[in-house]
């Protein structure tokens, strides 16, 4: 499931999103029992809790409005649409990601530690992959995250139009393994199926059903037999871990030291005499 933000009224979102709106009118109505003054601040919280538990498929207004104990009608005079709470929700929950890291290290370290905050925001919030990037939001906490970003790799001392290309590199990167990461631990709920049981149901069929399967892939399973005798155990505790996050999370180990090892090549190559 893919969904696009701003597709809300842009100004009244733009607004909404950097509070650039009169103050908002304060829900008081009496009524049986202490009720929570509702405000856009209070409605997005509310909805991300919703997006949190119950996945993005289970966010309308409605939901939100049964969650703050009103109806649907009662958050559109402080939201006006599900589009605008969208923008919302994204810029607001962006609001957990550090911004300030210790500079007084290397680059390598603080790209490091932003790399895995940034993972592990993600999985938090799983259904912020779902945001697509086609459409960004354009929010303060957005635009600070990207900011953040954009600081450490100042650090390197590479050319602007490069430090571009390396902020969507990094990006992208990160959200690809948290996106595996987040499917991995929704498949066994989904399918009914462990890992383990599906690849040992459809592995062991491989052999039955493409005998020749070594011949007609020699280079994958050359990479396979040679990788199998160095990929560790799962360390206790960890057996219980998606085999595919496992592999995700390795993966993005290595693989974010490889883009950092490039990162340090083409330092090298600008400052070389």
């Amino acid at each position: 499931m893919v969904v696009f933000a701003g597709q809300g009224d842009a100004r009244r979102s733009m607004s909404l999103l950097w509070r650039a709106d009169r103050p908002e009118p304060q829900d008081r109505r009496p009524g049986p029992g202490p009720r929570p003054v509702l405000s856009v601040d209070a409605i997005v919280t509310a909805a991300i809790a919703v997006a949190d538990e119950d996945g993005m498929a289970a966010l309308s207004m409605r939901a939100v409005g049964e969650r703050l104990g009103r109806t649907a009608m009662a958050l559109y005079t402080y939201v006006p649409s599900k589009g605008e709470l969208l923008d919302l929700m994204y810029d607001a929950v962006h609001a957990e990601l550090p911004t300030e890291y210790d500079e007084t290290g290397n680059w390598r370290a603080g790209l490091t530690d932003w790399a895995r905050d940034t993972l592990e925001f993600h999985l938090r919030h799983p259904w912020v992959l779902q945001v697509s990037q086609a459409r960004p939001v354009l929010g303060p906490h957005e635009y600070a995250g990207l900011d953040t970003l954009v600081r450490l790799l100042n650090a390197t001392g590479l050319e602007a139009h490069l430090l571009r290309r390396l902020v969507g590199t990094l990006s992208h990167f990160v959200r690809g393994c948290a996106g595996t990461v987040a499917e991995a631990r929704q498949a066994a709920a989904v399918t009914g199926e462990s890992d383990e049981e599906w690849w040992f149901a459809r592995s062991a069929l491989l052999g039955e059903v493409a005998p020749d399967f070594a011949d007609r892939y020699p280079s994958l399973v050359a990479m396979e037999t040679g990788s199998a005798p160095g990929s560790p155990a799962p360390a206790p505790g960890e057996a219980a871990v998606p085999y595919l996050e496992r592999e995700a999370r390795e993966t993005f180990d290595v693989g974010l030291g490889v883009l950092l090892d490039g990162i340090e090549a083409a330092i090298g190559r600008t400052t070389a005499p």
